[in-house]
């Protein structure tokens, strides 16, 4: 009887710590390749649009950074939800730089992972 209580109790815990991580925010992480033929310079201009003209704007958005290491870069973007964040991704295709933004960069090397903010 107390193994059960006890793994209800992780049981509860675990759910009830996702309920609080959600409400928390969600960091997502995105990486990616920059085409060989792309200069970090052109790309940095065209990412800057992207988050001027797009992300930035988008409700729950609360902060974005990018980093680079020769071709490869790093984008951190917080959102207040997962909902937010999902709603961004999905009107991104209508963003005016987008396009280019998908054009410099190697497609089959993006990844994006977003993780649920517990502190």
């Amino acid at each position: 009887m107390k193994s059960v209580l006890f793994a209800g109790l992780i049981l509860f815990s675990s759910m009830a710590g996702t309920v609080m991580a959600q409400d928390k925010g969600v960091v997502e992480v995105v990486t990616m390749n920059l085409k060989d033929d792309v200069s970090v310079e052109a790309f940095a201009a065209v990412d800057k649009a992207i988050e001027d003209q797009h992300v930035s704007k988008q409700p729950g958005f609360v902060s974005r950074e990018t980093a680079v290491s020769g071709h490869k870069w790093l984008v951190i973007v917080h959102w207040k939800s997962a909902d937010a964040a999902q709603a961004s991704m999905d009107s991104f295709a209508n963003a005016p730089a987008a396009a280019e933004f998908m054009s410099m960069i190697d497609a089959s090397t993006m990844t994006m992972t977003r993780y649920d903010v517990v502190r």
